[in-house]
């Protein structure tokens, strides 16, 4: 599917509001509601849109301690890891990467106590890297200007 300019309208609204309704996002759009809702469903058939979420403040919620690991493996322990960081509640996503390490995996931590469980986990088959972020810059979504 090729966007038109309406189309990454329509996505940056959602992106910055998925709550709100076709008619309030027809509103801002310059379209009627029955055309921004057709609109809506072919992207999200497409797979365009694939699900509507929150944005949560984890540092409030107890988790705030952010890192990042680069993890290379061992004898090819690719399964191993795979369904240890899949099955790992605290692991916001993991990326297979082009470079020395396998993987760069993000963890959000109530407690360093936490990441030196991961570590022990699995260092019997991995080397670990890790990078404790300090603080985050706001990065405004450029890809739909």
């Amino acid at each position: 599917m090729i966007l038109d300019e309406t189309d990454k309208k329509i996505l940056r609204e959602l992106s910055a509001n998925s709550r709100q309704s076709m008619r309030e996002l027809a509103k801002k759009v310059n379209l009627s509601a029955p055309s921004v809702t057709e609109r809506v469903r072919k992207m999200e058939s497409e797979g365009i849109i694939s699900e509507y979420t929150i944005s949560i403040d984890y540092g409030k919620i107890g988790y705030g301690i952010d890192c990042f690991m680069e993890v290379t493996l061992r004898q090819g322990e690719y399964e191993k890891f795979r369904r240890t960081i899949a099955e790992n509640p605290n692991a916001e996503f993991c990326y297979r990467i082009a470079c020395r390490a396998c993987y760069i995996v993000k963890l959000r931590l109530n407690a360093l106590q936490d990441l030196e469980v991961f570590i022990n986990e699995i260092t019997s088959y991995a080397e670990t890297v890790t990078h404790i972020a300090l603080s985050q810059i706001k990065i405004e979504k450029n890809l739909l200007k």
